[in-house]
C-alpha cells in the first residue's frame, strides 16, 4: 500500500482545471458586451436594432463614418444634381441619400478627454506622491486625522457637492474650462492616490534613503534617485485607477461642460439623437472611446499585477 504525497499548499491538478474554468468563463462574460459593442459599431441601422439579434452580418464603416460626420437628408432632385462622389464615405453617406454638412464634434470631445484625463492623472500623480512621501516619512502632527478627512472626501458622492461646485465655478470663470477639470478631477482622485502610494511608500526601506544622504545627497536627491525608482510600481498602478475615473466621469461633465471642454462621456449619448436612432454611431464611439485607457492599461499591466500585491507577503 503506497500513498502519494502532496503538498497541502501546491494545487492539484483538478483544482488548477477548475480555477482555470472559472477564469474562461469570467473572462469570456465580462469580454462579451466589449465585443457586442464592437460587432454593432460594424452593423448598419437597420442591421443594429434587427429581431432576433445578427450574429452574421456584413461588416460596414457606416456607423463610424456617421460618428465623424454631420449629415444632411436631401431630395432625390437634389441627389440627381450632384456630381459623383470623390470619396468611399460621400458614395456611403450618398446611398441614404443624405450629404456630408461637415465634421461632427466628437474629434474634439475626444481630445478634450485626452488633455483632461491625462491632465489630472499626472497632476494627481505629482501632488499624491508628494503628499504621500510626507506622510509615510515625516512626524506630521494629526497624521491619522489628516489621512481619515483626506479618505473621507471619497466617501462624498459627486451629486451631493455638484451644485456647489457648479456656483463655485461659475464664480471663478472655471466653468467649461479644461483647467477647470483638471483641478476638479484632481481634488477628487487625490484621496486615493494619496493612500494607495502612502502604502507603497511605507514598503520602501528607510535606510535606502539614508545610505544616500550619508554619500551626500540631499533629501529631494534621495526622494528622486531613490524612492521614486522602488515606488514606479505604485505610482503606475495608481496612476491606470485614477485616469479611469477621469476618463469615464460623467456627472460632472454634463454639469459644468456644454462646448468648449465637453469630454466625450456626455457626447456619445446625444448622437442617439442626430437623424434618428443611430446605434452603429453610439457603438463607434464608445470603441474608439474604450481604446485609450485599454493602451494605457495594456502598456502598464505588469505594473498593475505587481502593484495589487505589493506588501501583501512579508519575510
Amino acid at each position: 500500500m503506497s500513498a502519494t504525497a502532496h503538498s497541502v499548499i501546491e494545487p492539484t491538478a483538478r483544482e488548477r482545471r477548475f480555477a482555470a474554468t472559472l477564469i474562461v468563463i469570467y473572462a469570456l462574460v465580462t469580454m462579451l458586451p466589449l465585443v457586442w459593442i464592437f460587432m454593432t459599431s460594424l452593423k448598419t441601422p437597420q442591421d443594429s436594432i434587427s429581431y432576433p439579434p445578427k450574429v452574421v452580418f456584413g461588416p460596414t464603416l457606416e456607423g463610424y463614418v456617421n460618428l465623424f460626420t454631420t449629415r444632411t437628408r436631401q431630395t432625390p432632385e437634389y441627389m440627381a444634381s450632384l456630381p459623383p462622389p470623390e470619396t468611399w464615405w460621400d458614395e456611403l453617406v450618398r446611398s441614404r441619400n443624405m450629404v456630408i454638412a461637415g465634421p461632427s464634434k466628437f474629434g474634439e470631445r475626444f481630445l478634450n478627454s485626452v488633455i483632461i484625463g491625462f491632465g489630472s492623472t499626472f497632476l494627481t500623480i505629482f501632488l499624491g506622491t508628494l503628499a504621500a512621501y510626507a506622510f509615510s516619512r515625516f512626524r506630521v502632527p494629526l497624521k491619522d486625522d489628516l489621512l481619515f478627512f483626506i479618505l473621507s472626501t471619497r466617501m462624498m458622492p459627486p451629486v451631493a457637492v455638484a451644485i456647489p461646485i457648479f456656483l463655485m465655478y461659475r464664480q471663478l470663470g472655471l466653468s467649461d474650462t479644461h483647467l477647470g477639470m483638471i483641478l476638479l478631477y484632481t481634488a477628487v482622485n487625490l484621496s486615493l492616490a494619496v493612500w494607495l502610494l502612502k502604502g507603497f511608500m511605507d514598503e520602501i526601506p528607510r535606510e535606502y534613503e539614508e545610505a544616500a544622504m550619508i554619500d551626500g545627497y540631499t533629501r529631494l536627491q534621495a526622494f528622486r534617485k531613490v524612492v521614486l525608482p522602488q515606488a514606479t510600481t505604485g505610482i503606475a498602478a495608481t496612476a491606470i485607477f485614477c485616469l479611469i475615473f477621469a476618463w469615464n466621469e460623467y456627472a460632472f461633465a454634463l454639469l459644468l461642460t456644454s462646448g468648449t471642454a465637453q469630454t466625450a462621456p456626455p457626447f456619445i449619448p446625444t448622437i442617439i439623437g442626430e437623424g434618428g436612432l443611430d446605434w452603429p454611431a453610439v457603438a463607434a464611439g464608445a470603441t474608439l472611446f474604450l481604446l485609450p485607457v485599454l493602451v494605457f492599461t495594456i502598456l502598464l499591466r505588469k505594473h498593475l499585477l505587481r502593484g495589487i500585491t505589493f506588501g501583501a507577503v512579508r519575510k
